[in-house]
């Protein structure tokens, strides 16, 4: 999703030849994965953070396209609305100090990112939802103008036949509608990319779905929305919600949502993009010339464009892709449920706690997605994003568990041993993984702090709620630049 398209018209010969490439290319993934034709050592991991952009108010400024000019590094893309940017990180093996190096890669690109912006009077924001939102920033005009991002919106709306409607149920209540996408903008997130070999794909992917829930009640970081005191993280349903191509009808007949945590543990990468056939029409069918069947008989790795294309228009919480880099082929898991922030060493901890977490999963003997259904893996989901550290979460042998508990007795120890795995330097290992136990142990996320550091303001007197988020907005900006964990971050009124 992340190509540029022209502005087009699809016609129904468009969507019936675009369904029979993707047949096609999953009939050459499937001799691909038959003939081992993948990488099959990879160990290398990336990382796509989502930005947020405010003025000298912190309210959020519709100047990305400014910015990009600004900062004129190909790292840096736009993406859906126009307060929003992201990095992309470039991809690097997960042993030694690889850790520590990407921790000060980020934090030097995102310094020489926030001082370019600043000159076009705009800063730069690590968060999961900019609180300073409001119901009248999202609208057709605040959309990045872009032909993907246009035709994309059109295509979503056109298959739904309605405005969305976008409702939550949270300390406080939120319910509105809306007849664009851009509220999907206001999810800014941490992607993880985790390269694995076919052979050990489904065994990873499980284990990111059991992880899921731990990940987000560990890393909430977007209690408001639109001046209101949602879930702690919202970004989750917020997100559900704002890409939901089904009325309600269709919601009654079971069609399958696009933002989607699956419905069963798989056993190989090919059942995931075969559901996406399946179960997804096409929202983008577009067809480039290359015949992949035709490229495997000529001895060369086909792109799968149609499949990649499909795959990145259903929002998989754990999305499986494909890519072919200098020739050679590789899957990856890509991680979706994290917010952005609050700091960079947060965000360095929150990706070593999932990628040691899941290794261990990977490769234990009794699997767990052998011991949980998949259905209690999604309730997790949902209870983590409502509640962050205050949710309890099934785990087998222990039942119902608060969080903090289930991650200070069983899981931070998994963690640990999975980063000794990867080869990761142990003092980096512990460093990072001691954020994550002083979160459980203080119940300090980036959702409880600003929650905390709000309800102060506002206990002042005289200071409304809008007035009280751009306050903290701007105390959280300071926070972020000095680095500090937030489990630090005093609340000070």
């Amino acid at each position: 999703m992340g190509r540029e398209i022209q502005a087009i018209k699809f016609s129904g010969e468009d969507r019936r030849v675009y369904r029979e490439k993707v047949r096609r290319s999953l009939d050459a993934l499937a001799r691909m994965l038959r003939d081992h034709l993948f990488e099959d050592n990879p160990a290398s991991v990336g990382q796509e953070i989502e930005l947020n952009l405010v003025d000298s108010q912190a309210l959020p400024s519709m100047r990305n396209t400014d910015v990009l000019d600004a900062i004129a590094d190909p790292a840096w893309g736009v993406e859906l609305g126009q307060f929003n940017l992201e990095i992309n990180v470039p991809p690097r093996r997960l042993a030694g100090d690889a850790l520590a190096e990407l921790e000060q890669v980020v934090r030097d690109d995102l310094n020489a990112g926030d001082e370019k912006a600043r000159s076009t009077g705009t800063r730069v924001m690590m968060v999961g939802i900019l609180p300073t939102l409001r119901k009248q920033d999202m609208h057709l005009g605040t959309l990045t103008a872009s032909d993907r991002f246009r035709v994309l919106n059109e295509q979503i709306f056109a298959a739904r036949g309605e405005d969305m409607r976008i409702s939550i149920d949270g300390a406080e209540k939120l319910l509105t509608h809306t007849d664009s996408i851009t509220p999907e903008a206001a999810c800014t997130s941490l992607q993880l990319h985790l390269q694995v070999n076919p052979e050990s794909f489904a065994n990873y992917w499980n284990a990111a779905q059991a992880a899921a829930a731990v990940q987000v009640a560990l890393g909430a970081n977007s209690p408001f929305l639109f001046g209101r005191q949602l879930w702690h993280e919202t970004l989750i349903t917020l997100f559900e919600q704002a890409t939901d191509t089904r009325p309600d009808e269709l919601k009654e007949q079971g069609v399958r949502p696009r933002v989607w945590f699956g419905e069963h543990w798989i056993t190989s990468v090919f059942d995931l993009f075969e559901e996406n056939l399946r179960f997804f029409p096409a929202l983008l069918p577009i067809c480039e010339d290359e015949d992949p069947l035709a490229v495997l008989d000529g001895g060369a790795c086909p792109q799968l464009a149609e499949m990649s294309l499909h795959n990145g228009t259903v929002y998989r919480w754990n999305r499986p892709i494909y890519a072919v880099v200098e020739g050679r082929p590789h899957l990856r898991v890509e991680n979706r449920v994290l917010p952005a922030g609050p700091s960079v060493a947060d965000v360095v901890a929150n990706a070593a706690f999932y990628y040691g977490l899941v290794r261990t999963l990977a490769e234990a003997q009794r699997p767990i997605w052998s011991q949980m259904a998949f259905a209690t893996a999604g309730e997790n989901l949902h209870e983590a994003a409502r509640r962050g550290l205050d949710a309890h979460l099934y785990w087998p042998g222990l039942g119902e568990v608060p969080v903090a508990e289930l991650v200070l007795r069983r899981l931070l120890p998994l963690a640990r041993e999975g980063l000794s795995r990867w080869g990761v330097n142990p003092v980096h290992a512990d460093r990072l993984l001691g954020f994550i136990e002083q979160r459980c142990i203080t119940g300090q996320t980036g959702a409880a702090w600003q929650i905390a550091t709000v309800e102060a303001i506002s206990g002042r007197g005289g200071v409304g709620r809008l007035d009280a988020l751009r306050q903290m907005t701007e105390r959280y900006i300071d926070h972020m630049h000095t680095n500090e964990p937030v489990h630090t971050w005093p609340v000070i009124a």
